[in-house]
């Protein structure tokens, strides 16, 4: 059985309540997916899979904690007994810590390891013996522009989301023989709740009105997240190994493989301007 794309194709979005995931999750569902929307948001996952259903798509919710290791196993086993196959898995569920890392306690740190790097494992552990006893899938993987350069005053994010590209860019290499592709998805800034305060999830640990801060992601251009998902399933089509989008993030990316230490040294002065620009205390 090959992999199909998307049609009558089967796929897991992890952190579907919202945002990026569910923008995917209903675009999935609109190109003749079924879709399982997981989070720990279950009222907006339902909500979310109601709206799809509606529109005459599939889509089921499931209460999730990309945490538990042994509920996304579940999720998997019982997603493949239910449809017979499992075609793509999005493992997109994070948060993100924003702050200075000397205002970072040890449960900051472990609070978004858990979800933004064990929450993929979790997942690509289920999905990836499943797959390659199919002998088809494809496993998606969300980091961030923030895995593929400096991010200074989100050290910790940006720590998690380089290890997703690590396990993604390696896994792909590993798993191409065993007809399972992995891909890495490479967000740059995207109109989602994460932008103000790091979702429902995360944490800020200084205080920056947010007046302040939708004028500086602004700035950036956010992309609406439903175009957002529509280039991102284009390019998983295609079996891109790394998905950058917006695309011109992709200059930024170059230029920091090319010039590494003037990568750093960009990020540097943009850190220091915002703090200058922001000037707010820090939470205690």
């Amino acid at each position: 059985m090959p992999l199909r794309t998307y049609d009558n194709a089967v796929a897991i979005v992890t952190g579907a309540a919202s945002g990026i995931g569910r923008a995917l999750a209903e675009e999935l569902a609109h190109r003749g997916c079924e879709v399982v929307l997981a989070d720990l948001q279950i009222g907006l996952a339902e909500e979310a899979a109601s709206v799809i259903n509606a529109s005459g798509g599939k889509a089921v919710a499931a209460e999730l904690d990309v945490t538990d290791s042994a509920a996304v196993a579940r999720l998997v086993v019982e997603t493949v007994r239910h449809t017979g196959r499992l075609d793509y898995m999005f493992n997109n569920a994070g948060i993100s810590v924003g702050g200075e890392a000397n205002l970072y306690k040890m449960e900051d740190w472990t609070h978004i390891i858990n979800i933004n790097l064990f929450g993929v494992i979790h997942g690509v552990q289920a999905a990836y013996g499943v797959m390659r006893k199919q002998g088809f899938g494809h496993i998606i993987n969300t980091a961030s522009v923030a895995g593929l350069t400096p991010s200074p005053g989100n050290v910790a994010y940006s720590t998690t989301k380089h290890a997703v590209v690590g396990i993604s860019t390696s896994l792909r290499a590993e798993a191409a023989g065993r007809g399972v592709r992995v891909s890495v998805l490479c967000p740059g800034v995207i109109r989602t709740a994460i932008l103000e305060g790091g979702g429902k999830y995360g944490r800020m640990l200084v205080e920056i009105p947010p007046e302040k801060m939708r004028s500086m992601w602004e700035k950036l251009k956010p992309m609406d997240p439903n175009l957002f998902a529509k280039k991102v399933l284009d390019a998983v089509a295609k079996n891109k190994p790394i998905i950058i989008v917006p695309s011109w993030w992709k200059i930024y990316w170059r230029l920091n493989r090319l010039f590494p230490s003037l990568g750093i040294s960009l990020a540097q002065r943009s850190f220091q301007k915002m703090m200058k620009e922001f000037n707010t205390p820090q939470k205690k």
